[in-house]
């Protein structure tokens, strides 16, 4: 099959790799129709992610058809059209029991840290993605779902990670009705936090970003009251300022280790790997937000230890939320939002990619270029 590989920082390109087998009774194994490049899978681009090993194919968003399944599979068929949720999870261990779906003991030797993802590393379990036309998914009596006829394609692609990621990091902040909500970062997942937070009750919610084509459009789609960092001269007194020097009541960082924003963040971040990426859009949030606030961490970031002032957090008495989604426990909400019109998921698909032509897709998606919002891949089997 052809397939995405990594070759190293700034490195991608499509190979030809052998098609992926049953090894195990629970697995299947899906032709992928759609696969789309998600702004953590920037991360491991930029080199940014531990473990990140050359030949892995990335991609933990996609949905295809079941082509074939192992011998202890009866929830699936050949034929079915599926999204596979980002999570590698059993469904049956302790977290998973629990709907920490994000958090399963059984899909990653490293599972202290984080449960298994597709295409993340070879410290989230080392599986290998869906930027490629077919896909090995395990524990296919519990991941993969079946897409309802009423969904299209494209909005099911977007529940594979980014609309339940954005609703996880509302559903974190604990909003109570008229609260103000600051999200860092205008990317796919801080425009559907935004969008997000109206579901939750919030009365004012605020996005910052350093891209006026992305503010721009999660002005509209959010919507939302929009700011250019670039143009403060200090964005946690900015914050303060506009909430009558209190603070917003919830600060989500839909960042990550990629921000921008510290020349002294970047460089021991981006630039000597002396920490797991730039943690500015976090700094920001913790000391922008209220006394008793909220902050929720949803962009991702490595094991390693980062410059987070959480002293701050200590003193101020705030409350953190931070986890991986668990995508399976927010679908049938999720199903249910876009049948009664509150969201439409593919509205932020911006550009289509042949998988052939995946290196550009990086490149346009990692250097904002053409007014990319969200791009997804169209592998050759599709």
């Amino acid at each position: 099959m052809r397939a995405m590989t990594y070759r190293g920082p700034f490195r991608v390109r499509v190979e030809t790799k052998p098609d992926p087998e049953i090894l195990h009774p629970n697995d299947a194994i899906v032709r992928v129709t759609r696969a789309a490049i998600c702004g953590s899978d920037i991360h491991l681009y930029h080199g940014l992610m531990a473990d990140t090993r050359v030949g892995q194919t990335f991609g933990h968003e996609f949905i295809g058809v079941v082509e074939e399944v192992g011998p202890e599979v009866d929830n699936l068929k050949a034929g079915d059209k599926v999204l596979v949720p980002f999570n590698v999870c059993c469904g049956t261990c302790y977290f998973c029991s629990r709907g920490l779906y994000g958090n399963c003991h059984n899909t990653n030797p490293n599972a202290t840290a984080v449960g298994g993802i597709y295409g993340y590393s070879h410290t989230c379990g080392g599986y290998d993605g869906g930027q490629a036309e077919y896909v090995r998914v395990p524990f296919a009596n519990f991941g993969p779902t079946i897409i309802p006829d009423d969904i299209d394609d494209d909005d099911a692609l977007m529940l594979t990670d980014a609309l339940p990621t954005g609703y996880h990091a509302a559903q974190m902040g604990d909003i109570q009705e008229g609260q103000t909500v600051v999200i860092f970062g205008a990317g796919p997942v801080g425009i559907y936090a935004a969008r997000c937070a109206w579901l939750m009750g919030a009365g004012r919610v605020i996005v910052t970003d350093h891209l006026d084509y992305r503010l721009e459009f999660v002005s509209r789609y959010g919507p939302a009251e929009t700011i250019n960092f670039t143009h403060l001269k200090d964005p946690v007194v900015y914050f303060k300022k506009i909430t009558d020097f209190v603070g917003p009541d919830v600060c989500i960082d839909a960042v990550g280790c990629d921000a921008s924003g510290s020349m002294l963040q970047a460089l021991a971040g981006f630039h000597l790997k002396l920490q797991a990426g730039n943690a500015v859009a976090l700094h920001w949030a913790i000391n922008s937000v209220r006394k008793g606030g909220t902050v929720v961490i949803i962009g991702a970031y490595g094991p390693p230890y980062n410059l987070v002032p959480i002293g701050s957090a200590m003193n101020k008495g705030l409350t953190i939320h931070a986890n991986q989604a668990p995508v399976k426990r927010q679908l049938p909400r999720l199903f249910e939002h876009i049948r009664n019109g509150y969201i439409k998921p593919s509205e932020i698909i911006t550009h289509r990619f042949p998988l052939e032509d995946i290196a550009e897709a990086y490149r346009v998606f990692t250097s904002k270029l053409d007014g990319c919002i969200k791009p997804i891949v169209m592998p050759t089997a599709a």
